[in-house]
This record gives structure tokens, sequence and C-alpha cells, in this order.
């Protein structure tokens, strides 16, 4: 276990048949998957990974994915957006999410519904060493609160309590608060943005649309060269993910990489600041794991620490990211199996 994590209780499944159906459910992709227990762990029977936008709702996809699966005893979904009285709204996607109709629809005894991030915060639980790799590491670490940052299709953030003994993970939508430039560059970006937002979040930048958004500002306004090769490139597939392979071979991919980690790096001082997360900053999601090396090439840590007069406690802060692309829907079985068969 990479850390402990305060439940309900001990694993409450205790009849080994019966069965969690866990899901990461995010506006670009959903992975599902069953899970049973054994031991004090659970294991998976049955996955799948789902474009999201091919779905009407997640009904349907549950639908499909139990048609060649046993029916599962429990749901238990983390979900990419703000969760309140059982209930869902998608961020980045059109899909309302209700965990009491999922369950008279499904027959299901309980469906419960959790933030994507606090997934990802349980999922450590299930995590080992292996399942990170370190961005600043810290002799003699501070116990004390945790934070998360995950940038992917959306920002999610959330943090994790330290009561002394166990870590209590919780949710936030801290993802969309306000942009804070810094510079006279930063001011001409928001500015960019602001005219085809109206309201700058962090989100508008730290994320996969957001690397687009800093490349359109370079190209557009900015007036960076775009090279053809790379224009053929962008209409092929994921322009995000195409940027930021190319930092070597392109000029304006090499620069919008340098800002989008300098803007990681400030919001994450951020959120250790607000938590006062001493016990520890995770970088998750699908971004981070594919672009380690930039973070030592781009200098994140020397932005992380930019906070004036608290710099001395970020750099007492280990930074990590996280490896394992399935920690959210690790998350979701470990939440479930332990606080859903009472």
């Amino acid at each position: 276990m990479l850390l402990p994590i305060k439940s309900s209780g001990k694993l409450r499944i205790q009849d080994k048949s019966e069965i969690v159906l866990a899901g990461d459910v995010g506006a670009t992709k959903t992975n599902l998957a069953l899970f049973k227990s054994k031991g004090n762990t659970m294991v998976s029977i049955a996955k799948k990974e789902f474009v999201s936008k091919e779905y009407k709702n997640i009904t349907e996809m549950i639908g499909v994915f139990l048609k060649e699966a046993p029916v599962p005893d429990y749901f238990c979904f983390g979900v990419a957006g703000p969760v309140m009285n059982g209930r869902a709204k998608l961020s980045n996607l059109l899909w309302d999410i209700d965990s009491r109709q999922l369950a008279r629809h499904f027959k299901i005894k309980k469906v419960k519904l959790i933030n994507d991030l606090e997934a990802n915060a349980y999922g450590l639980a299930m995590l080992n060493q292996k399942d990170v790799t370190s961005v600043h590491s810290v002799k003699n670490a501070e116990k004390g609160n945790v934070a998360l940052l995950s940038p992917g299709t959306g920002l999610g953030e959330a943090g994790m309590y330290w009561d002394g003994e166990y870590y209590h993970p919780f949710a936030t939508e801290g993802g969309h608060c306000d942009f804070a430039p810094r510079n006279e560059f930063d001011f001409e970006l928001y500015n960019f943005l602001k005219k085809k937002f109206v309201h700058v979040s962090w989100e508008r930048l730290i994320c996969g649309p957001g690397i687009v958004n800093i490349y359109h500002f370079l190209r557009d306004i900015k007036k960076r060269k775009e090279p053809e090769w790379l224009i053929k490139k962008m209409k092929e597939g994921d322009a995000a993910a195409i940027i930021s392979q190319h930092v070597d071979k392109s000029a304006i991919c090499k620069e919008t990489m340098e800002h989008f980690i300098r803007y990681l790096a400030y919001e994450s001082a951020n959120i250790v600041l607000k938590f006062k997360a001493t016990g520890g900053l995770f970088i998750g999601g699908g971004i981070a794991p594919k672009i380690i090396s930039l973070f030592k090439e781009n200098n994140f840590y020397d932005s992380f620490c930019q906070s004036g007069r608290l710099n001395y406690l970020l750099e007492k802060v280990p930074i990590k990211i996280i490896l394992n692309e399935e920690t959210a829907l690790l998350g979701a079985a470990w939440y479930g199996s332990k606080n859903l068969a009472l």
C-alpha cells in the first residue's frame, strides 16, 4: 500500500461471490471493470475501455458491458465532475448520472458516485512504489496532508486530510478556479482566452485542450511558425498528444510545452499551499506519465518554488507522478468494496 487511507472499516464484502462494478467515467474515455474481493485486496475479473462520446449515456454503456459479464451486486463510479446528492454532471461531456436511477434500472443493491479525483486518491491505497515516479524527493519528509492534481481532458484536483494515522480523501473543483497571470505573456494569453471562453480557469491551460489553447495563442497571436508537416499531423489525430510528442522537432511545440509545464507547476504550488500538503503532491491523469522527461527539461521544480515567502515550505514537499493509469478505477473498486456492502 502506497498510503494508509481510512475507510468506514475493514473490507466489507465478506461473501466472495459478491461483485463490484467499478468505473472511471471521463469525457474522453470510460473504463469499467468487475472486481471481487481476495483477502484484503480486490481482483479484476472483467474489464473494458469505452470511448465516452460514442454512447448517449452511462446507462447504455453499462448495458453493453454487462451483456458479456456477470451481474454485479454494487456499482461505484469515479465521475469527472461534481457529485451532489447522488447525482453528477460531467464537466466536459453532456451526461447526467443519477445513482438512484441506475440502481432501479439495473436492479442493483447500491450505487455510489464519487468524484474521479477522489477515486484517484482512494486508488493510492492499492498502489505500490513501482506505480509512481519521483519528480522531487525529500529526505525525512514531514507527515501531513496530501494534494492531487490530474491533467487529462480536464483538470482534476483533490486533497487528502491526514489525521495522524490515516488519510481521508476529499473532492474539490479547484481546476475551475481563476487562472492567475504572472507576467506580460500570461496577460496576453489570458486576454486571448477570455475572448474565447469569457471565464478563464486553470483548466483552460492545464489539460489536453489547454495544450492546444496555448499552441493556438502562440500561432495566432505571437505568430510562431507552424510547419506544414505539423499541420498535416494535427489533422490526423490528437492535437495535444502530437504537440507534446514533437518538442524536439518543432519550436512551437517546444514552447507550448514549456508554458504548459510552467502553468502546471504554478497551480501545483497553489494547491499545495491551500491544503498545506506537506505530505506530498501526486500528479496523475493521462498526460503527465507520457511527458516525464519534460518535467526536468522545462524546470518544473524551479517554477513550482516561486511563491515568495513560502518557498521554504514548498521545498519540503515530495512530488510524484502516478504511472498507473487505472488508479481511479482501482480507487472506485476499493471505495465500493469498503463502503457499499454494509
